[in-house]
Parts: structure tokens; sequence; C-alpha cells
């Protein structure tokens, strides 16, 4: 049996520096990033999942405009929001991929969700379990979310996977549960706790 604490740690997080992973660079969007942001979110086969449908360049701007701010977990609501850049090298220079979020549902009970969207063109090399595992780290260890769900179309197989390869348990599937572009939809949701996510 596992003790409890007496109260929740209360969330609290505020992005001071880019994090960096051996590969990436997870950082806040800036508007100099809408060339790049465009070549993923402008696609129906990136936007196929999301609630939203392939977006225009004015469209971009104002998102990009509200995610440069974007940067902490305190109060309900909260959205982080991190660019995923894929590092310099020699043969190319910096660009962005894609981004991973984390939205704060209940700072008192510590509850989060996590959502991610790259470029079709990076998928399968890694990069998505590697920014998502940073950022379940720092929502666990830094920020004291207790726990981190995932709501997905059940249709993504692609996210299923990379929730069961972050250790995420599936924890429930919603029948048409909400109206989605055009049709019900359903949910599913896949989560993780703190005192199961590995550290060290």
């Amino acid at each position: 049996m596992t003790n409890s604490p007496a109260e929740p740690r209360p969330v609290a997080y505020r992005l001071e520096s880019p994090i960096s992973t051996s590969r990436l660079v997870l950082r806040p969007y800036a508007v100099a990033d809408i060339d790049d942001y465009l070549a993923y979110y402008s696609r129906d086969d990136v936007t196929r999942f999301l609630l939203h449908g392939p977006i225009t360049r004015q469209e971009a701007e104002k998102r990009l405009r509200s995610r440069e701010t974007a940067t902490g977990l305190n109060v309900d609501g909260d959205l982080l929001v991190l660019a995923i850049e894929l590092r310099e090298t020699a043969d190319a220079p910096a660009r962005v991929v894609g981004d991973v979020d984390m939205q704060l549902k209940s700072a008192v009970n510590g509850q989060a969700t996590i959502g991610w969207a790259l470029h079709p063109d990076v998928h399968g090399l890694g990069y998505a379990a590697e920014a998502a595992s940073a950022l379940l780290d720092l929502a666990f260890t830094e920020a004291g979310v207790h726990r981190v769900y995932a709501e997905l179309d059940p249709r993504n197989e692609a996210s299923a996977a990379l929730c069961r390869r972050l250790g995420m348990r599936h924890e429930a599937h919603f029948v048409d549960e909400l109206f989605f572009k055009g049709a019900w939809g359903d949910t599913d949701i896949y989560a993780i706790l703190d005192s199961e996510w590995p550290r060290g």
C-alpha cells in the first residue's frame, strides 16, 4: 500500500529556458516560426484527428502570437506549448517540425492533458516520444502534476502506440463522445500517474 500525502502538491511551473534533449530543443513558439508551422498544420493528414482542419497563414499568425506566451502551468486552463526544433547540423539548419503541449485541467487535483503533432516527414524517427517524454518528466518532477492523460481519436493508431510507448494505460473508451467534423466521434483516454513515471 502506498502512502497518500495529506495535501496534494500544488501545480506550479513557468518555463524559464528551452529544454534540450539528445536531438531536440523544446522551446516556445515565435511568429518567425510561421513557415515551419504552416508546413504541418496546413496539411489534411496532420489535422485529420484534430478538432480543427488545415489552417491558413492568417490563422497561423494568430495562433503563434497566443502560443508565444503559453509557457506556464499554474491555474486551470493554463497551456504550455513547446515547439519541437531539430538541432542544427552541418547538413541542415535548425527547423521546427511539430509541437508538444500540456494543458492544466485541475490545479487542485493535479490533472493535465498532453498532446502532440509532427510533420509527416519526420514520423517514425522517435521525435514525438523524445519530446513527450521530456514534457512528462517536467510535469512530474518539476511542476507537481499528479496525473497526465491524452484524449485520442481511436482511429489515430500512431498516437495510441506512442501513449503505450510512454507507459500510459488505456483507461476509457467513450462512444459518440463529441460531434467531430460533421459526425459523432469516439474518444479514447490514455493516462499515467506521477508514481508510475520512471525517474533517473
